[in-house]
């Protein structure tokens, strides 16, 4: 009897993309994971944009109009979102929430037998239980330690869809941290809803960092978002005492401006950001930051966008994602006076980003001369292509067939745009 086919689209953030890799472990002893001609097409969809539900919509007629007898199956927190009656998708034949994820294969077995509708929401299992082996063909793999949020952000949707905080213990992160070295990836990012609510048993995030960072197949080793609240000092120390973790600190600023926080219940102000990153600067000087930053929120007016301006300016961050505000039904902001009309919305982040653009190139300029190790990605286009040690993309060219995952001393000679490029100088470290 042939195995049935599924097909896994995933949306939004790196927590979803572990989840994924998690289902797709989970599901690939029993059936086929292929994406043409599909049984079930699997949509792992976010909720946290209307962009976000409306990618997912858009994919599902797509497979439906491509497989008419496709099984569409959407789980995660766009389902969640569905049963707490916030959202709507017409369009898929059966829903689950993230709780089901760890039970995927309960799910697809529902799916093929024709159920339709929603499947009640179960208990969480335990994030210790949870395994991935990272994504196919890629270097970098996701570490999920954290999940749910506690946070009450007038804004999101977090918290009604992916429960309290939960935390992976330091001993079960770390032999995963190994079975995905073991499987040959030679960088690990950890993730998680909010890593600033990080809080196992056996420890904090700065001693998951340190115990990770110590295992000898690692390469580099990389945080991805986390709220202000997490950068505690032991955090940074950690940082200092363990050169192969990445000093790149993506930290949500949202807005720039106190009155907006306070509106968005935030737990900082402005000069409180700041003040965390001269921190950190004053123990990593090279540290690089990244941000998220939320324009058009209701209330915002053009001084308060300046000030979030003036920010972006003064940090110089090296990657940002900039979102116009998204009202989500469900959430106190939603609800809020003094809207932002979409032209205003649009006009705002255009400039933002002309902003940020503007802190990146003065970034990046101050690395041309110097030599940059690159932890070397892919080939594409007559140039290999990877990362700096604090997060900076470069490619370069070279006659040499240079093994994916290696780090290589690239030396910097100029700038495009947001890519530096440069020149090898045939040593690889492969080991």
């Amino acid at each position: 009897m042939a195995r049935a086919r599924i097909f896994i689209q995933t949306f939004g953030c790196r927590a979803n993309q572990y989840d994924s890799d998690m289902m797709r472990n989970l599901l690939a002893p029993v059936y086929d994971i292929a994406a043409e001609d599909p049984d079930v097409i699997l949509l792992n969809a976010c909720t946290v944009t209307g962009l976000a539900e409306r990618k997912a919509r858009q994919a599902a007629r797509r497979m439906r109009r491509q497989y008419p007898a496709v099984r569409v199956v959407v789980i995660g927190c766009l389902a969640d979102a569905v049963a707490q009656g916030t959202t709507h998708f017409p369009d898929a034949d059966l829903l689950a929430g993230n709780s089901w994820k760890s039970q995927i294969d309960y799910v697809i077995q529902q799916a093929l037998s024709g159920t339709c509708g929603r499947l009640a929401s179960t208990s969480f299992g335990e994030l210790s239980a949870e395994r991935s082996h990272g994504p196919q063909g890629r270097i970098r793999a996701f570490l999920k330690i954290q999940d749910g949020c506690g946070r009450t952000c007038t804004y999101c949707r977090a918290t009604q869809v992916r429960g309290a905080p939960r935390s992976k213990s330091i001993a079960d992160a770390t032999a995963e941290a190994r079975e995905l070295l073991a499987d040959g990836f030679p960088e690990i990012v950890l993730t998680g809803i909010d890593l600033a609510q990080y809080s196992p048993l056996d420890g904090c995030l700065a001693d998951v960092l340190v115990a990770i960072a110590s295992l000898s197949e690692l390469r580099r080793l990389r945080i991805a978002s986390i709220n202000l609240s997490g950068i505690t000092p032991e955090l940074i120390e950690a940082f200092v005492a363990h050169g192969i973790v990445s000093p790149h600190f993506h930290i949500p600023l949202q807005s720039g401006d106190d009155r907006i926080l306070v509106a968005m219940d935030r737990d900082y102000d402005f000069q409180g950001y700041l003040n965390a990153i001269e921190r950190i600067r004053s123990r990593i000087p090279h540290a690089t930051f990244g941000s998220d930053i939320i324009v058009g929120f209701p209330g915002e007016d053009e001084t308060a966008f300046a000030n979030t301006c003036r920010i972006v300016q003064t940090v110089g961050f090296v990657n940002l994602h900039a979102f116009k505000f998204s009202p989500r039904r469900g959430t106190a902001a939603a609800e809020f006076a003094d809207q932002i009309p979409v032209d205003v919305k649009q006009r705002r982040s255009e400039s933002l980003l002309t902003h940020w653009e503007q802190g990146l190139g003065r970034t990046l300029d101050n690395r041309i001369g110097s030599s940059q190790d690159v932890l070397v990605e892919e080939h594409r286009e007559g140039c290999w292509r990877g990362y700096t040690h604090d997060y900076l993309y470069v490619k370069f060219p070279s006659d040499q067939q240079i093994p994916v995952g290696s780090i290589l001393p690239v030396r910097i000679i100029r700038r495009m745009g947001a890519t530096l490029e440069g020149v090898n100088d045939h040593r690889i470290s492969a080991s």
